[in-house]
């Protein structure tokens, strides 16, 4: 293998799985180019739910859950600095009954998730799930991780919840679930060979497997990040979402403190521990557009910290400079952390000062916006059109 971070498509078969290395893909032209159903046998060549044995026999050894990333409307989502993964089921499109899809990967969800919460004996007859995902172009795959489903910070009832969704007038229910990345740096083809087998904790198992079979204790893979700076392109919105960020940027570019106030909205919309926001009035504006209080600590004892908003309706293509950032800093008070929200990007420089320098400033740029859009429902351009009349009506 000439580069250690790239398994090629002779080497599949025996290959170990180790996180965030690349699987190649063949170059055949067909669906035998898939990776997966080489690196796993019989676990199919298409999907992103594939379990390796038939759930209906209760016989299913391992599942692959792949995710391209592609489809905006079931954002799958890997937090790699809390081992935190939520996953779509599979059932995507209206028509159908939440559990009755042809690969029945919902089902499936259904039946893990209730055994994980029913002790030992039902976490012995979970199988294990191996995440991977699309780093590039073609048919490569990138390993994630192992996922056990749930996790040590939600509850039975939030790990696995039905939610609905509305295609063409049509509503329909599908899964969200959430698991956890263990803190296993590889996979070894001795414990896929025993899974195979029917063995889940087999010799071959890995320790934060058996520990969490044993005990229901989840130990993450927690990857602390270095400073981060996110690119332009990572914080504008995926090509499907860029209608709504222009029709909020529209609506709002001649009306700048009318802005100030959707933003201190969004702020709200997105964050529940967000207790209040005051847009400050247009002729007594200190330099901060909102102040507002972000709650810490038990719903019974909580504290508040205060943060201070500022808002930038720009062009998406127009980014936040040094000179906008500055501004906001030089207003932050003790036990004070700052948010700025634009309908843009922020200026590479801009972001790195902040960084580097350690300042308490959160932004959120085009992408995050369209993000919090979506999950309050607001995630077509007719719906957003509604909400914005409605509420930030002309003058």
């Amino acid at each position: 293998m000439g580069d250690a971070q790239v398994v090629s498509f002779a080497e599949l078969p025996g290959a170990d799985l180790v996180v965030d290395r690349v699987y190649k893909g063949g170059s055949s032209g067909n669906a035998g180019d898939d990776p997966l159903a080489r690196l796993l046998p019989g676990v199919g060549n298409q999907g992103g739910f594939r379990a390796l044995g038939r759930h209906s026999q209760d016989a299913v050894r391992l599942v692959v859950l792949y995710t391209s990333g592609a489809e905006p409307d079931w954002p799958d989502a890997l937090d790699p600095y809390t081992g935190a993964f939520t996953y779509f089921g599979d059932n995507r499109s209206p028509g159908r009954a939440l559990h009755d899809t042809p690969r029945k990967g919902n089902l499936l969800l259904d039946t893990v998730f209730t055994r994980t919460h029913t002790g030992r004996d039902g976490r012995e007859r979970v199988p294990p799930f191996l995440l991977f995902d699309k780093p590039g172009t073609g048919r490569d795959v990138r390993f994630r991780g192992l996922l056990a489903p749930g996790s040590d910070r939600l509850s039975g009832e939030e790990d696995l919840v039905a939610v609905w969704r509305t295609t063409g007038g049509h509503r329909f229910q599908n899964y969200q679930a959430r698991f956890t990345v263990l803190n296993v740096a590889s996979v070894s083809r001795a414990w896929i060979s025993e899974l195979t087998s029917g063995q889940t904790t087999g010799m071959s198992c890995p320790g934060p497997w058996r520990a969490w079979v044993e005990t229901g204790r989840y130990t993450p893979l927690l990857a602390p990040p270095t400073v981060i700076i996110r690119s332009r392109e990572a914080q504008h919105p995926l090509a499907a979402d860029k209608p709504l960020l222009y029709l909020v940027y529209e609506h709002f570019k001649e009306r700048p403190h009318d802005f100030e106030q959707f933003a201190a909205d969004l702020m709200r919309r997105g964050y529940p521990e967000v207790d209040r926001v005051d847009v400050t009035r247009p002729w007594r504006d200190g330099g901060r557009d909102a102040t507002g209080d972000y709650l810490l600590g038990p719903d019974t004892d909580p504290v508040a910290v205060e943060f201070a908003l500022e808002a930038k309706c720009y062009s998406p293509d127009h980014g936040v400079g040094v000179r906008e950032t500055s501004r906001l800093i030089s207003r932050l008070r003790h036990r004070q952390f700052g948010v700025l929200v634009t309908t843009s990007h922020l200026d590479s420089q801009a972001y790195k000062e902040i960084r580097e320098d350690g300042h308490p400033v959160i932004v959120l740029a085009g992408r995050d916006i369209t993000d919090i859009l979506k999950k309050s429902g607001l995630d077509t351009t007719t719906a957003l059109r509604r909400h914005l009349h409605d509420n930030y009506p002309q003058r």
